[in-house]
């Protein structure tokens, strides 16, 4: 079920180094979907979960399906604002919606769709969440799916 939420985004800040880009000094398609790892980790780990806690209980996170648009280039030493927007929370995954700006003018650069599955360590089967960390997140201004 997809739900609207008031709440402002997620937003982690990061700059752009000269290992993301490429011999333009261009930064590097892929290194967008780090970036957006990055803040969906951030947003994670600033509702009180770290990802190393969530392993030691037999939790994964993992990308199911990615979708990107690229709209303009990000340069060496440009500082981005990536978004974590929760669209849909399952009861074993996740949607983002993403975006990737520069800070300096809120120029987009990238975006794009993420379904993130919640698996098993041991076994990388799908498990449903843990009731504390699907609180957080429908706390966090989206109601979970079907409720």
């Amino acid at each position: 079920m997809r739900a609207q939420t008031q709440a402002e985004p997620f937003v982690h800040r990061c700059r752009v180094y000269y290992e993301d880009t490429d011999a333009g000094g261009i930064v590097y398609y892929v290194n967008y979907l780090k970036f957006m790892e990055r803040a969906r980790t951030e947003r994670l780990r600033h509702l009180g979960f770290a990802q190393s806690q969530l392993v030691g209980e037999n939790l994964l996170f993992v990308v199911h399906s990615s979708e990107a648009r690229y709209h303009a280039p990000a340069r060496l030493d440009d500082e981005l604002l990536v978004t974590a927007e929760l669209v849909e929370l399952n009861r074993a995954s996740l949607r983002f919606h993403q975006q990737v700006r520069r800070a300096a003018d809120d120029a987009l650069l990238c975006d794009g769709h993420f379904t993130v599955a919640c698996v098993r360590t041991d076994s990388l089967k799908p498990r449903a969440m843990p009731a504390a960390l699907r609180a957080a997140f429908a706390g966090s201004g989206l109601s979970p799916a079907g409720e």
